[in-house]
């Protein structure tokens, strides 16, 4: 994903390191200025927050958590269909989508489309607030050897949330982090993305003004904006938790600074690497079918998915690059990216694989001005394929690479050099294919999902869902940022021994005034 760290001049490595507390500055921090990627044309500037306006955004959120804490999640979940109903409001949705486009290129279609499934992302977490199995009520009545105990999680407290520049609506602002952290019982605090900084302040206002009115306490929401106004919310003492959605360099410069506080904190970072794709011997009979499939995927949203499947692996005498090449050229597409940095990036991202062993098979020119980088697959040989070489290495944007393996024991030999990354697919010959089974196993350690026959690039925001992976394609491989379990990064599990029913955290006491699903004394009871 887009990394909002290097957007601006300098490298993560190069900022400061961070104690308990950022030392307040007022000094103005200048401002993150909003460009049209078709053309480059400046559209207007956000005022960055200083050192010391962070504190005081963090200091409200502090105070905001014990209350938080304390609302049912029923009534949380109130403020979380309260923002989606505002995010649909006819004219709202429209200025909105209009914004979005302006900043990112992305297309109205496109981006109506992300701003409905923001709003039904919010509705979910709410619904899973609601149901409150995440709080993992436990009661376990007092014997002759044994006290009373009761365990329930607890929300952390306040959430700087980083977004992604690639999904302004459901990874931004008000998306998959913060509805989760929000349903968890935690403030937030979003940073405004510097790729579309004058949607993100947009954003940043409804957000507050609709939980306002939803009956949410003041410091529930906040944002800031700015590179420095990054490292001061993962600095502030007031910060219990990070999420993190973009680019390896930019997650890990998060990671570093969390852990380098006197009192570290987790940063639920979800950066993505190189998601690989099998395909199976029986599986290369379809190989036109495939190589359609494969570019549709690695070029939606002009390759800036983080789940985006980077290398193809076919069997050899497949002749799989070329299908894909011809593919590629058949597909034709031109769009712009979503940066300057990020279509400098792809350009020499291809110039890279090149020089490291890489061949181009198939180019298609950029989209005429602003921002683009020309659509390219590239074919390898798997021996070039060695832990440390940049050909294992992401590519953001639209260019994937396509090797070729020998046979069972060359495919298991490669993929073993591969890194940690978010999903995988396999392709097969149809349910019957005896190397399924073993293809799904092979990748199954190296990421976070496997598809069989699909591709990876969608992620639905479902109950069953894992979006995440191996290190270093997140920080916390045991976490999700999608899905029902996205809830629990941002709680902790506490246990109380032989305390009064009336000292006891709602999720325990007696009357189970949630109406909550509880295991008690080892036996699930569901309230009717």
């Amino acid at each position: 994903m887009v990394d909002q760290l290097t957007t601006r001049a300098g490298r993560p490595d190069d900022a400061p390191v961070y104690g308990a507390v950022a030392a307040p500055d007022a000094t103005p921090t200048g401002s993150d200025t909003s460009h049209d990627p078709r053309t480059g044309e400046a559209l207007g500037e956000v005022p960055c927050t200083s050192s010391a306006e962070v504190e005081e955004v963090m200091a409200r959120a502090a105070g905001a958590a014990p209350t938080l804490a304390l609302t049912s999640p029923a009534e949380r979940a109130g403020w979380l269909r309260a923002l989606a109903d505002a995010l649909e409001a006819p004219d709202t949705a429209d200025q909105l989508v209009a914004l979005a486009d302006r900043e990112t290129a992305l297309g109205e279609v496109r981006l109506t489309g992300e701003l409905a499934r923001v709003a039904a992302q919010l509705r979910f977490y709410a619904d899973v607030a609601q149901e409150g199995s995440w709080l993992r009520a436990t009661i376990d009545h007092a014997t002759t050897t044994t006290p009373w105990l009761g365990r329930a999680q607890q929300p952390l407290g306040p959430v700087a949330v980083f977004g992604a520049s690639n999904f302004p609506f459901a990874f931004g602002v008000l998306g998959n982090d913060t509805a989760s952290a929000l349903a968890a019982g935690c403030p937030v605090v979003a940073k405004a993305h510097p790729a579309h900084p004058l949607l993100s302040a947009e954003l940043g206002t409804l957000a507050t003004e609709t939980l306002g009115e939803a009956g949410a306490p003041v410091g529930a929401f906040g944002l800031v904006a700015g590179f420095s106004a990054g490292a001061s919310l993962v600095a502030s003492p007031h910060t219990t938790a990070v999420a993190f959605t973009g680019s390896q360099q930019g997650g890990l410069a998060l990671w570093r600074l969390a852990n380098q506080r006197d009192l570290a904190i987790p940063v639920f970072a979800e950066m993505g690497t190189v998601n690989p794709v099998v395909l199976t011997a029986g599986g290369a009979t379809r190989l036109a079918q495939v190589a359609d499939g494969f570019v549709g995927s690695f070029t939606l949203g002009t390759g800036q998915f983080c789940t985006k499947p980077g290398l193809l692996f076919a069997p050899a005498g497949s002749n799989a690059a070329a299908a894909v090449g011809l593919a590629l050229e058949a597909a034709a597409p031109r769009a712009w990216l979503l940066t300057d940095g990020i279509a400098r990036a792809a350009s020499a991202g291809v110039d890279e694989l090149v020089a490291a062993g890489a061949r181009v098979v198939a180019q298609v020119p950029m989209a005429d001005g602003g921002w683009a980088a020309p659509a390219t697959v590239l074919s390898v040989p798997a021996a070039a394929l060695v832990r440390g070489s940049r050909l294992l290495e992401e590519c953001f944007g639209p260019v994937s690479l396509v090797a070729e393996y020998a046979d069972a024991d060359e495919l298991r030999q490669v993929v073993g050099q591969l890194q940690g990354a978010l999903a995988a697919s396999v392709m097969t010959a149809g349910t019957d294919d005896p190397d399924t089974a073993a293809a799904v196993s092979l990748l199954a350690p190296l990421v976070g999902r496997v598809a069989v026959d699909d591709w990876p690039t969608g992620v639905a925001w479902t109950w069953a869902q894992q979006h995440g992976g191996p290190w270093p394609a997140t920080t916390a491989p045991w976490a999700t940022s999608v899905g029902a379990a996205a809830l629990d990064r941002f709680t902790r599990p506490v246990a109380f021994q032989s305390v009064p029913d009336a000292a006891l955290p709602a999720a325990l006491r007696a009357d189970n005034p949630w109406h909550l699903p509880r295991r008690v004394d080892g036996r699930l009871e569901v309230p009717s």
